[in-house]
């Protein structure tokens, strides 16, 4: 067990431990990263209701975000072979993602050079890319290849002709583009990161699942609902008895934030003494007609016992290094945004990413995505294809998704209502807690820079 003299608490926090006293407890050596403690007090806290429903701040969005700043297109495993494609459409954004070259990842924009017909519908393998209207056809770095009837095209300059590129990198896995050629390197935007993922390398994970879903709701108030344990209490009421959610440690560090929330361990909330065996029937989302998956020996803990067998669980994939694991990397919520629309988390108790985007051209709509990064031994799995969800379908209708389908419905039911609320919002504000929304607070500050705001 470590111990670690922590400051004193300060006083806008919740009665009981502090995640860093839970820490405390913990029956393998903590790392450095979980020990890291950022900003707490960044960002406004009242945010204007235009900033979700007006026009005027969608355009400014698309002019000054999504063709500004570094995000997250696909994963590398997406376009393994050279010749696979992707399509990344971002609000009235479209960019062609081409594995040109087997170390090579290019990013065009996706309209042909000829009438503008976009270049490719969907993601899929190819020799060159072709325009399906007239059949202009480059070459996989985006040089002229052919166009029919060349001899009607003689006042075309090859050397002029080339597609138009937007930059490209990786990091943990994930192809980023940015439209910006003036922008930082995405080495320099993600360098901390590196620090914080030098346990959890997400590169070394594939994409076992990949669920999306077109929501009525703007992107910025639904990645939002993902930002916070606050929402528990009321939305998730079941996962009370497993998740410390008031005793959640919320961070910023430059371009992203992070929070942690225990599990195996009763939120503050609950009133009456849990036995150790209810906490961890809870941390596995036991049912009360149900067989417990896990018991709980006498005189022992539900946080060590549910990261032991957890450490079985992730053996076959990860080796014996699951030994070094402490109990938090194990069970523990680590869930970070990266600015602007990226929520990769860490340690091993869930495989969440999440990504948030405006859906086609409409700022009242977009696209929520949940994706697995599962670890894996031997030859890489290919990656889990992409399950759109309808109109009609609810989260439910993903079993892949496992017991986390039903959470992920609860907060649904709140996004679209939320973005209909705000109509009738006569303070024309909304209003965040100091801590437990810092990580929304913590976006708003780059967003009204970035956008320019006051």
């Amino acid at each position: 067990m470590t111990t670690t003299a922590h400051t004193p608490r300060p006083t806008n926090r919740s009665p009981g431990m502090t995640y860093q006293d839970i820490l405390d407890t913990d029956t393998r050596a903590v790392p450095e990263v979980l020990r890291l403690t950022g900003a707490e007090d960044v960002g406004p806290l009242e945010i204007p209701i235009d900033w979700y429903l007006s026009r005027d701040i969608y355009e400014q969005e698309k002019r000054r975000i999504w063709r500004r700043r570094w995000q997250v297109a696909c994963r590398e495993e997406d376009i393994p072979e050279v010749g696979d494609t992707w399509v990344y459409d971002v609000a009235d954004l479209s960019i062609l993602i081409v594995r040109s070259a087997p170390a090579t990842i290019s990013g065009f924009y996706n309209a042909c050079l000829h009438r503008g017909r976009a270049l490719r519908d969907f993601a899929g393998h190819t020799n060159d890319i072709q325009c399906p209207f007239h059949g202009f056809s480059w070459s996989l770095d985006g040089t002229p290849k052919r166009y029919p009837c060349d001899w009607d095209f003689t006042h075309i300059d090859p050397k002029e002709f080339h597609l138009p590129e937007v930059r490209t990198g990786t990091w943990g896995g994930f192809v980023f583009i940015n439209p910006d050629p003036d922008a930082e390197p995405l080495t320099d935007f993600v360098a901390e990161l590196d620090r914080h993922f030098a346990r959890w390398p997400l590169e070394q994970r594939y994409k076992s699942v990949h669920v999306a879903k077109v929501i009525n709701a703007n992107w910025k108030l639904a990645q939002e609902a993902f930002m916070e344990s606050y929402h528990t209490i009321t939305t998730h009421p079941e996962l009370l008895p497993s998740l410390g959610d008031a005793n959640s440690q919320y961070d910023a560090f430059g371009n992203f934030s992070r929070a942690i929330s225990p599990s195996a361990f009763p939120s503050p909330h609950i009133t009456r003494e849990l036995t150790e065996q209810e906490i961890l029937d809870g941390a596995t989302l036991k049912w009360d007609d149900e067989e417990p998956m896990l018991i709980v020996p006498d005189g022992a803990a539900a946080r060590p016992v549910l990261a032991a067998a957890l450490r079985e669980q992730f053996r076959p994939s990860i080796g014996n290094g699951v030994d070094e694991l402490c109990d938090a990397e194990m069970v523990d919520a680590i869930y970070y945004s990266v600015y602007p629309n990226l929520h990769p988390w860490g340690g091993y108790s869930t495989l969440i990413n999440y990504r948030f985007r405006p859906y086609q051209d409409d700022h009242q709509r977009s696209v929520m995505e949940c994706m697995y990064l599962a670890p894996f031994s031997g030859e890489r799995p290919p990656a889990a294809a992409v399950h759109w969800l309808s109109d009609d379908e609810n989260w439910l209708a993903a079993p892949e998704l496992g017991l986390l389908a039903n959470v992920f419905q609860q907060d649904m039911i709140n996004l679209e209502n939320m973005h209909r609320g705000l109509r009738n919002n006569q303070r024309k504000k909304t209003i965040l807690g100091r801590y437990q929304e810092l990580k929304i607070r913590h976006f708003y500050s780059i967003y009204r820079d970035d956008m320019q705001l006051d």
